[in-house]
């Protein structure tokens, strides 16, 4: 009889359940990892709602921490029981895509299937759990070309203290680091939930000395601080351009990152921008995008626009997992509640309402 494992799976907008589904069989070079924690994303919310579409019956969730249950008969340099991360962007390091420094849109794996073409270039392609495989809101979960995608726990950190790095941090630091950012910096980050406020700490980190944080919550503005935000801003209060404005002399910031996904919010990065800024996105856009013409000076500003997938792989994962263990950033604080996995319809009624001063929710298996 074939071992069987809970998993959170998309059903229809508005609807996921948690089902009992074929524990994974491994590949000899995949992994499969038992989950300790996971979390549920903005993305998973746009999911849920029928925003971004995956197959009716795939398990969702891509922010894994485990243990190796089980490693394919290639995969060298780990062991089974040891404690480990995966980031959410799984790409096969061997590809064109990879080898060309977009690793993130790598679809080589999708080309025997007829689902990718050009090389193996397909957008978002690299993002596997809960978009193209099943994902990690299960007991277990299978990781593909895991010698690139696994990288260790160092002793003394938590699930907590790393549940972030898979995703939040991953994509929060590089909006920073596609915002251009040197030392001295102006910089204005447009929303502070998760990935927002790892975009703050990475600001922070690459040396911009004046940063501006966005947000209509007040609550959330006061975290920001402890992420290294100098000024905050509560639109509710005032005009965002125009504070912005009189906090730069006129001058305008050296740099906009823009971490929610809608037209409100890309239209003031852009137009708080100095001329020769840059704008880092960071957003899941569900609908078209307008550039409003005087803020893009008619294309003539050397503006940047930068767009990202989060960055995956092993040696990501161990870098940002450094910067935890050095205490540089503590990210174990935006964990605000805990679910089991049993109760995670519950889990997602709060998360998507964004009640109870959430931010991001553990979910344990066990």
């Amino acid at each position: 009889m074939t071992a069987m494992m809970k998993a959170t799976v998309f059903v229809a907008p508005g609807r996921i359940e948690l089902v009992d589904k074929p524990i994974p069989e491994i590949g000899p070079n995949d992994a499969l990892i038992r989950i300790t924690t996971t979390t549920i994303c903005g993305t998973d919310v746009h999911i849920l709602k029928g925003e971004y579409p995956v197959v009716p019956g795939l398990t969702i969730g891509h922010e894994p921490v485990g243990v190796i249950e089980k490693l394919g008969s290639a995969v060298q340099g780990y062991r089974e029981g040891q404690r480990v991360i995966a980031g959410a962007i799984c790409p096969n390091f061997n590809s064109y895509a990879a080898q060309d420094g977009a690793a993130s849109q790598d679809g080589s794996y999708l080309i025997p299937s007829g689902q990718c073409g050009g090389h193996g270039y397909k957008a978002t392609a690299g993002w596997r759990f809960g978009n193209l495989i099943d994902g990690t809101q299960a007991e277990y979960v299978l990781v593909p070309d895991a010698q690139a995608n696994l990288a260790p726990i160092p002793d003394g950190l938590s699930d907590e203290q790393v549940l972030m790095c898979p995703d939040i941090m991953s994509t929060g630091f590089k909006g920073a680091e596609n915002a251009n950012i040197k030392l001295g910096d102006t910089v204005v980050v447009f929303a502070q939930g998760p990935i927002g406020l790892c975009a703050t700490a990475g600001a922070r980190l690459l040396g911009a000395t004046t940063v501006i944080t966005v947000d209509g919550n007040d609550h959330r503005l006061g975290i920001s601080k402890v992420m290294g935000a100098d000024v905050t801003l509560n639109f509710h209060n005032c005009d965002v351009v125009s504070e912005v404005m009189k906090l730069t002399g006129g001058r305008g910031a050296d740099s906009a990152i823009e971490a929610l996904g809608t037209q409100a919010t890309f239209e003031q990065s852009l137009r708080v921008l100095k001329p020769g800024g840059t704008l880092s996105s960071l957003g899941v856009y569900s609908s078209d995008l307008t550039i409003p013409l005087s803020a893009f000076a008619a294309g003539l500003g050397d503006h940047r626009i930068n767009t990202a997938l989060c960055p995956g792989g092993k040696e990501r994962m161990r870098r940002l997992m450094n910067v935890v263990a050095s205490k540089r950033v503590d990210l174990g604080v935006l964990v605000t509640h805990t679910y089991k996995l049993d109760d995670i319809v519950a889990a997602y009624e709060l998360f998507a309402n964004q009640r109870d001063g959430v931010l991001k929710v553990a979910i344990k298996p066990n």
